[in-house]
């Protein structure tokens, strides 16, 4: 029997032996890997929140018994634990999905686009759970390049013009965020002699080098998460990749600098960043829900409307800065709201995604003015997608609800009650930009198809919608899972 611990080396191994295996055997093999690997990744997450849950306490794995700072340690929180769990639900939707587009035909010649898809997704997941799981600054950094350098092939696989240059913008705004977050490092480092979170939370002071670190490495990782106005690669990047792209792109990817962000603030660096930080962070957000709805609103192709509208999504996030940085019962409320909006963005803007993906291989075009008729050729996508929508805007019964009420308490609660404001604003906008597409495709007569579109695939995009709907029966109160590890100086203020 496997020891806890040492599930925290499989969740990243196991993708990552798939990348090998895939290079190793070639393109026709490397589906069948990827779908090997996605059962064995669900059910290592699956097994690593069991062990949390059942036993209310972080795993550590020490590698080589080389113990921080020295040696590099794994770690298993809640939040490591959700996060792992919603990287494997949206990873097996995506992988199920890809299969019509990137499977390698018996008899034809082999491709070399399968080969890349399929290798560069697990390369995605195995970075993803390194970051998840890291425990030190400097690992982190490493698990944040595999992502990056997984994801950009996946944004350019089409090969087209407009493709390339999106996928050199989005490297260079992530070699740019790459550096700052390395600068900070090494200040942090040479002041300390540690990246380690355990040992830095316990060493850190707010002087002027770590505060200056601090800043360095939060302006690089928002630029990474795509924070406006540092959104600027994100929508070509979407544009022209392939839908199942696009759906890890923006339900997972993203996040995890998001997730470095809220390591660095509330558990290597607490205290640093004083509540004028926290506030500029939140600003930021607001302004990335006002702006990117308002422009999602304007868009005329489908997938770039999904794109904007991850750019304002995406803010809500940075509503946890303010909200959960204090004491406090209401912190709670905030801590969990804020990673309920994380995981019901990601599993409905998948949804999206790959309906959007659907819609375009059906009409031959993404075009919203000739969705006339829509609901009548393709009633179980546009159900996905008008589920999906609920969450964005926040109605009841959905995850998307639950977070956006959780925030909306904890903003109300902490006296800060113009972050609930622009909540509100953002969820009128998010119904706005939503019906937008569902009006045209529930008026008329069938739009006649190019394309049959699978009910298995049709399927995959519903079950995406349900999950977050089903995120909606979570109880409006602090999360116990996601409580698990948590620092006490995440709730302190020095």
């Amino acid at each position: 029997m496997i020891a806890a611990p040492a599930l925290l080396v499989l969740a990243i191994m196991a993708p990552a032996t798939g990348v090998v295996l895939a290079f190793a055997f070639g393109g026709r093999a490397a589906e069948w890997i990827a779908i090997a690997t996605t059962v064995a990744g669900a059910a290592i997450a699956a097994g690593i929140a069991a062990t949390l849950w059942s036993t209310g306490l972080p795993l550590r794995y020490v590698i080589g018994d080389w113990a921080p700072p020295l040696g590099i340690a794994l770690r298993a929180d809640g939040l490591s634990a959700i996060m792992l769990l919603t990287s494997a639900v949206v990873m097996g939707a995506v992988v199920l999905f890809a299969r019509e587009t990137f499977a390698q035909r018996p008899g034809a010649p082999e491709t070399r686009t399968p080969l890349i898809f399929w290798t560069m997704l697990m390369g995605v997941w195995a970075g993803l759970n390194a970051v998840w799981l890291a425990g030190d600054l400097f690992t982190l950094y490493v698990a944040l390049e595999l992502l990056t350098f997984s994801a950009v092939p996946l944004v350019s696989l089409e090969g087209k013009p407009e493709t390339l240059v999106a996928a050199l913008r989005y490297m260079l705004f992530a070699l740019v965020g790459s550096v700052l977050y390395l600068l900070g490092c090494a200040l942090l480092y040479g002041g300390y002699g540690t990246l380690d979170l355990e040992l830095l939370a316990h060493a850190v002071r707010a002087e002027p080098v770590t505060v200056l670190a601090a800043a360095l490495m939060t302006a690089g990782l928002a630029a990474k998460t795509a924070l406006f106005p540092l959104h600027l690669w994100l929508p070509p990047a979407h544009a022209g990749a392939p839908a199942a792209a696009s759906a890890l792109l923006s339900a997972l990817v993203v996040k995890g600098s998001f997730i470095l962000i809220v390591r660095l603030w509330f558990d290597a660096l607490p205290g640093v960043a004083g509540a004028g930080a926290a506030t500029l962070l939140a600003a930021m957000g607001a302004a990335a829900i006002i702006c990117g709805s308002i422009v999602a609103l304007r868009q005329a192709r489908l997938k770039l409307m999904i794109a904007y509208s991850t750019v304002a999504q995406i803010g809500y996030l940075f509503f946890l800065f303010p909200l959960a940085g204090a004491a406090g019962h209401w912190s709670r409320i905030a801590w969990t709201g804020g990673m309920m909006q994380l995981v019901a963005h990601a599993v409905a803007k998948a949804a999206m995604f790959l309906a959007a993906g659907l819609i375009g291989e059906a009409l031959g075009h993404d075009r919203i003015a000739g969705f006339a008729g829509l609901g009548r050729a393709l009633p179980v996508v546009m159900l996905a997608f008008g589920l999906a929508g609920m969450s964005l805007m926040g109605l009841p019964p959905s995850g998307g609800f639950v977070a956006k009420a959780m925030l909306l308490t904890a903003s109300v609660g902490e006296g800060q009650w113009w972050w609930a404001v622009v909540i509100l604003i953002g969820g009128l906008l998010a119904a706005g930009y939503t019906f937008r597409v569902l009006a045209p495709a529930l008026a008329g007569g069938p739009v006649p198809l190019v394309a049959p579109i699978p009910r298995s695939r049709q399927a995959i995009v519903l079950g995406l919608a349900v999950c977050a709907l089903l995120l909606g029966l979570v109880p409006l109160r602090p999360s116990q899972l996601l409580e698990v590890g948590r620092p006490v100086a995440m709730a302190v203020s020095r």
